[in-house]
């Protein structure tokens, strides 16, 4: 059973780790497909599990980001700010230079250098890359805690108006944060009815558990292939109920050592988000140059294995040398004294 306390904000929640590995390696997954597909020029047949997973794969992420807020946000603006905001604003500065670093070269062999280097100046109100969540995360940190004494009701409402009004301007930051906010909102305002529907899934039988999911997966799949998933109305319920899937899932999980690797990987997701496309690039470009696997969903699997294992194989090799501020703020870009005290983890579930 997971870890629960009278206030589980405070510990570590197996089902949370879960949950949180769950959508980390599907969203490896659905970029190492694309990357493979687009370089093949031909789908794989994983497309259609990939697909299958969009409803409730970023929702989900989003909703679980939220979870743990209530226990922060009442902290004065300078402290919360530091943990909340400059923290992944941290993260999303070093790796996203370090995405250029890589990509930089072609850029300016293309475009030339001040193509390239626009491009990186832009990259500051536009993320970059695979790096938008991170992006994201500190902007609804941010804005829940402005918007902290105005009704919940009015703010969840606006929240899902924006998710159903499928808005498109182009710029990520608008877009992405009308159809996601409302998850993570809902995570923060409806924690303690999430860790009890855990605690509710926790107290049925694996052959319930396993019955609803089995259900659900088949209605999700109808909608999907129906293209009704995206409609608005149904879009916002079914990330919803598939957040739930997930959590179902997780409680599953959690009773067992024998997925004790999934948890580790809920454990390190932001290390997993933040490094996975440099192996996810360099293990797709070998396996294609080989050509030993022709099979373009097998080749995605492989490459989707190379970018959850390889940030976690960086991170042991990084975290007692020089390198560990890859993965941990040090003390000099904390803004707040006692933070300096102790330099700031990436990987915590917080």
């Amino acid at each position: 059973m997971p870890v629960q306390t009278a206030n589980p904000a405070i510990q570590r929640v197996d089902w949370v780790d879960y949950a949180k590995g769950i959508c980390i390696i599907l969203v490896v997954m659905m970029h190492s497909t694309f990357g493979v597909e687009a370089a093949l020029g031909e789908v794989s047949w994983l497309n259609g599990f990939i697909e299958w997973a969009r409803p409730f794969r970023m929702p989900d992420f989003f909703l679980i980001s939220g979870l743990f807020l209530a226990a922060r946000i009442d902290r004065p603006w300078r402290d919360y700010l530091d943990i909340k905001l400059v923290h992944f604003a941290y993260f999303y500065i070093l790796w996203m230079t370090i995405q250029f670093g890589l990509k930089g070269p072609g850029m300016v062999a293309e475009n030339g250098a001040a193509s390239a280097a626009l491009f990186y100046l832009e990259s500051f109100i536009e993320p970059f890359g695979t790096l938008w969540f991170i992006y994201l995360l500190g902007v609804f940190f941010v804005i829940t805690k402005a918007l902290h004494r105005v009704p919940v009701t009015i703010i969840w409402l606006g929240a899902a108006l924006l998710e159903a009004a499928t808005i498109e301007t182009g710029w990520m930051v608008i877009d992405e944060f009308a159809s996601r906010f409302v998850y993570f909102y809902t995570g923060y305002i409806l924690a303690p009815y999430v860790f009890a529907l855990a605690k509710w899934f926790g107290a049925r039988g694996a052959v319930v558990l396993l019955g609803g999911l089995g259900v659900w997966a088949v209605m999700n799949g109808y909608l999907v292939a129906g293209g009704y998933a995206i409609l608005p109305g149904i879009s916002l319920p079914l990330g919803l109920v598939g957040t739930a899937a997930v959590i179902a899932l997780s409680v599953l999980f959690a009773r067992t050592s024998f997925m004790d690797w999934l948890r580790y990987c809920g454990q390190h997701s932001i290390v997993i988000y933040l490094s996975f496309f440099v192996f996810m690039a360099a293990s797709r470009i070998v396996l294609l140059r080989l050509g030993i696997v022709s099979d373009a969903g097998l080749v995605s699997l492989m490459v989707t294995f190379a970018g959850v294992l390889g940030p976690i194989l960086l991170f042991w090799a990084v975290r007692r040398t020089p390198l560990k501020f890859l993965f941990e703020r040090p003390a000099l870009f904390r803004i707040t004294e006692t933070g300096r005290q102790q330099p700031a983890k990436v990987y915590p579930a917080e």
